[in-house]
């Protein structure tokens, strides 16, 4: 037997980190009151082809089944659609709403280190607000939650329509300009030379070609020095980034969070402000997160283009930050009383243990039958510190053992006593 390809079990030390995390980042979203949710894994594949979806590259990688009733289904790729669909159903929801949402998706891709086929995503969004105090917000709570995690990072954003201002200012036709921001996009991965050479592959404009060569040859392309040179300070895509920069600025978050005038993100939906999330120490050079606006999507799904749902989101890679965070020293949770029965005390055993647990106290059982002494050397190999031991004479007698196994002592007391005891001690 073996695990299909990019997709793994997780359990002891590893699993207690992918909750540490997970809880980690819960508490910093619920902080900024977003709710949880937890939407639909199977999806009709019509929704997750639609208009404003994942776009070809995605959809190419999008595992697709059909079921008995011969529907034509497909896995969650991400949980941005899904989570549209569920404010598409919704027209009783109070905006803004706030989303928080931690869960497995599927994606047919290739497999290296910190991306999977099946693997975690979580996705943090909002909707109802257009302007950009959301975006703002959102920087904060990916700032906050990996200064919790201890991971340096570097957050680049863009503006989608300020991009597209300046491709038409250079000469890229209107049809052009989502398969050249795309292009732009791999800068990072394939360098200057790979991104000429597929935008000559594309037979744009020798000018235009020209004049983005140029471009990324400036060595610091800010917004001021590009919407001063292609004059364009005052459209709509530029008025949000200089609105979104000012807040920044406010925030003191401009040395986390830094304008990239290349970034573009490889999904079609976005609209406006995106924002990628990478490691400020370069040891992984896979993105930990990224986001942005997607205004249309939701209108689309309800067959309102024209309807305004302001929506954006923000995405933390759970893999690639647990393959960041690997050889972080994380214990796993351990009982922190065992009972063991001696004798046919099991019953009583198992009521002492319902009575901890009702105290919030995490209790291990020992029913397997063994020896005792080789009861306690799994208890003390766990790193269990209290034991209660429980035979026929301490039933009769309405007492129990307790053991410190640190301390190395052990004393015969009343149930209610111990329980006390070992409440002042764990609690």
């Amino acid at each position: 037997m073996q695990n299909v390809k990019g997709t793994y079990d997780f359990f002891g030390k590893d699993q207690a980190l992918r909750k540490k995390v997970q809880n980690t980042l819960a508490e910093v979203f619920e902080l900024y009151d977003f709710d949880g949710m937890d939407s639909a894994i199977l999806n009709e594949r019509e929704l997750l082809t639609a208009k404003y979806a994942g776009g070809d590259e995605i959809v190419k990688e999008m595992y697709q089944l059909t079921d008995q009733g011969e529907r034509k289904l497909g896995l969650r790729y991400d949980l941005t659609i899904p989570f549209a669909k569920v404010v598409a159903q919704n027209p009783g929801l109070i905006f803004p709403y706030k989303r928080y949402e931690i869960g497995k998706v599927f994606r047919d891709g290739p497999v290296k280190r910190g991306r999977l086929r099946e693997f975690l995503q979580c996705d943090v969004d909002v909707v109802g607000i257009p302007g950009p105090e959301a975006e703002a917000e959102l920087m904060q709570v990916a700032v906050e939650g990996f200064a919790r995690l201890e991971i340096p990072i570097i957050l680049r954003w863009n503006n989608r329509r300020f991009l597209g201002d300046v491709l038409e200012a250079v000469g890229v036709q209107p049809e052009d300009k989502l398969s050249v921001m795309l292009t732009l996009d791999k800068l990072e991965k394939i360098g200057r030379g790979g991104v000429l050479q597929e935008l000559a592959d594309k037979k744009l404009d020798a000018q235009a070609v020209s004049a983005l060569a140029e471009m990324m040859e400036m060595e610091n392309p800010t917004f001021e020095r590009l919407s001063s040179i292609y004059a364009i300070r005052e459209t709509k895509g530029a008025q949000e980034v200089l609105r979104l920069q000012a807040l920044l600025h406010k925030l003191g978050l401009e040395e986390t969070c830094r304008f990239d005038p290349f970034l573009s993100r490889g999904l079609s939906f976005y609209t406006g402000t995106i924002y990628e999330i990478f490691d400020a120490s370069g040891s992984l050079s896979s993105s930990l997160g990224g986001g942005g606006r997607y205004d249309a999507i939701i209108g689309t799904l309800v067959g309102r283009e024209d309807l305004p749902y302001p929506a954006v989101g923000i995405s933390f890679g759970m893999e690639a930050i647990m393959a960041l965070l690997a050889d972080r020293n994380v214990e796993t949770p351990k009982a922190d009383v065992t009972v063991i029965p001696i004798g046919d005390t099991a019953a009583a055993a198992l009521q002492t243990a319902a009575l901890l647990r009702s105290g919030g106290i995490r209790t291990s059982v020992e029913v397997t039958g063994r020896k005792l002494k080789n009861a306690l050397a799994t208890a003390s190999t766990r790193g269990t510190q209290y034991v209660i031991l429980i035979g026929e004479d301490e039933v009769a007698a309405g007492m129990l053992r307790l053991k410190d196994m640190n301390a190395g002592t052990e004393r015969v007391l009343p149930l209610e006593e111990a329980v006390h005891i070992l409440t002042k001690a764990i609690m």
